[in-house]
């Protein structure tokens, strides 16, 4: 009995041993199956999210260039170039840190058409929004600064503006004095001009004229200066004294030329109005300067049988067209003389005042005055 007992006892132990030591391998074998189980579901979960997001910081985010940021660098962007190759240029340069981010947000922004060429002076490591914008307001333009005084012809104008600029003064001149009909559409008051003339219309003023302007560029510019002040003026008065506009313009080119004092120029339109309503002739010295391109301080007998249109000695009523490009002040006398009696006028004084006449017996004695001045 104890044998069987023992050996009973012995089985059962090293069963017991046995069972145990089966029972620990499997569970330890379970729990590395569980840890390994874990560690690839962590190895894929991290490939899973580490391996796209290293391809979108690759794409977006990462650094084309090693440049140092805040550092001012000028790039050209050429006429055309698409906004990829517009960011592939700021990338390089180290303005951008990265051409697809700049191109998605150059998409998102909607800017992808108003990206302009030309050249740009700036500094590496800026703001997406900041090269936007910059690139959107386009280069800096240079100006020009040029200043057209009252008074002056086409000629006059286009020599100034070709010799401060560079723009072709043949090219302003030629436009000046037979161009009108191309502005016609967009200016209808040029369409009196005489024989396409735009004499009288490019409104004396300082201009800022950008650089790569072309004549037809300033001419516009002109133009459109003079259609912004003529608006201002009150036609009435010349409107009832049968004026076209067109005339208004030529009375007050010569307004502009006569008067070499601000107070006078009312007076001198006044003596055209009153010669006008009179049926007298102008008798203008500056109209005869015009056509014989010279100033005198007195003119010849010759130069008052000079045969053309502009000749106001010789014939009757205004001339065909100004004489010179009036500024705002000569416009307001011409649409706004004095009310006076004079008919005549004559320099007098050095310092350019005139004496103004009702009589010609008064004109001929001021006039012998004049001498003094003008022997």
């Amino acid at each position: 009995m104890s044998g069987r007992r023992e050996h009973s006892g012995r089985g059962s132990a090293g069963f017991a041993r046995r069972f145990s030591a089966r029972g620990v391998h499997s569970a330890d074998a379970g729990s590395r199956r569980r840890a390994l189980a874990a560690v690839v579901i962590l190895v894929v979960a991290a490939l899973l999210v580490c391996v796209p997001s290293y391809g979108v910081w690759r794409v977006l985010f990462a650094p084309q260039a090693d440049v140092v940021a805040g550092e001012p660098v000028q790039v050209e962007i050429p006429d055309g170039a698409d906004t990829a190759t517009i960011a592939s240029i700021l990338a390089d340069t180290g303005v951008i840190g990265n051409a697809a981010m700049f191109r998605l947000r150059a998409r998102l922004d909607g800017v992808d058409s108003e990206l302009r060429p030309g050249v740009y002076d700036l500094i590496t490591g800026m703001a997406y929004d900041e090269v936007v914008d910059t690139l959107v307001a386009g280069p800096p333009v240079a100006y020009t600064t040029v200043t057209i005084p009252e008074g002056f012809t086409v000629e006059q104008i286009a020599e100034r503006i070709g010799a401060e600029t560079g723009i072709s003064a043949d090219e302003i001149a030629e436009l000046g004095l037979g161009g009108a009909p191309s502005f016609e559409q967009e200016y209808p008051f040029v369409s009196d001009g005489f024989q396409g003339s735009l004499e009288g219309y490019l409104f004396p003023e300082t201009y800022r004229i950008a650089e790569g302007s072309t004549a037809q560029d300033v001419i516009i510019l002109m133009l459109d200066q003079f259609a912004e002040q003529f608006a201002t003026l009150d036609l009435s008065y010349a409107e009832e004294a049968g004026l076209t506009s067109h005339e208004v313009v030529t009375l007050a080119s010569m307004v502009e030329r006569e008067a070499r004092l601000a107070d006078e120029r009312p007076l001198v339109s006044s003596v055209i109005y009153n010669r006008l309503a009179r049926g007298m002739r102008l008798e203008i010295d500056a109209t005869i300067e015009y056509v014989i391109k010279e100033n005198r301080p007195r003119l010849l007998n010759k130069d008052l049988e000079v045969d053309s249109p502009y000749n106001t000695y010789k014939y009757d009523g205004l001339p065909p067209g100004p004489i010179a490009s009036p500024g705002l002040a000569a416009l307001e006398a011409a649409t706004s003389p004095a009310e006076t009696g004079y008919l005549y006028y004559v320099l007098t004084s050095a310092d350019g005042a005139h004496t103004f006449t009702e009589t010609y017996e008064e004109f001929l004695e001021a006039k012998e005055k004049s001498r003094e001045v003008t022997p």
